[in-house]
């Protein structure tokens, strides 16, 4: 089993994941899903959560050795951007959403130096805005921003332009196309769902029609 078959296994399992096309979530965008994700509650299971931080580890690694800091965004990619810089010694900090309203106005907490090799941790991917913006904050302290690395994604076209549009490589532990794969040999979901998860990311507008 590939670890991003294990990862949507275990999301799955623990109900960081939801399937249901019927009726459909409505996420913070507006934007209508037949998928519901919290990647928080990982951080409950400490089997899962070594899963995903040796993953995260190896991917880093792999893709971005040159790295010399850890970062996580607020809030969600704090705790695992911490344990990852401690399993590989290396200085961690982490992005707010947006400055600080008091005191020295901070975005980023921790110590960034001009030129230091930059690797952002997030949690979940859908349009990519928010870790972008992360990335952009990190980009304005002089931080060399080397890629995002995240749990899983939901593969939207529109996060893969933006990515591109921001020249930002993203690496993912795991994916929607992965994750309805283990959902229908599980059986979380049955014919009709399976149909309308393949539609939705295809096109997230009109997948209900």
């Amino acid at each position: 089993m590939t670890l991003a078959t294990q990862i949507a296994s275990d999301l799955l399992d623990i109900k960081a994941v939801y399937l249901q096309p019927e009726p459909p979530f409505t996420w913070a965008s507006g934007i209508k899903s037949p998928i519901y994700t919290d990647n928080r509650i990982t951080l409950s299971y400490p089997e899962t959560r070594t899963l995903i931080e040796n993953g995260f580890v190896d991917v880093i690694k792999q893709h971005f050795p040159e790295v010399d800091v850890i970062a996580g965004t607020a809030t969600a990619g704090i705790p695992h951007g911490a344990i990852i810089a401690d399993k590989m010694n290396l200085p961690f900090a982490y992005i707010r959403s947006k400055p600080k309203d008091h005191g020295a106005g901070n975005q980023i907490e921790g110590r960034v130096t001009k030129g230091q090799k930059m690797v952002i941790i997030e949690d979940l991917i859908s349009t990519g805005g928010s870790v972008l913006e992360a990335a952009a904050a990190a980009k304005k302290e002089g931080a060399d921003v080397l890629g995002v690395v995240a749990i899983f994604t939901y593969q939207l076209p529109q996060a893969e332009q933006n990515f591109a549009e921001a020249g930002i490589k993203l690496r993912t532990l795991s994916n929607y196309t992965e994750l309805i794969k283990v959902a229908k040999v599980q059986g979380y979901i049955d014919a009709r769902g399976l149909q309308l998860l393949k539609r939705f990311k295809e096109n997230q507008e009109n997948w209900q029609d």
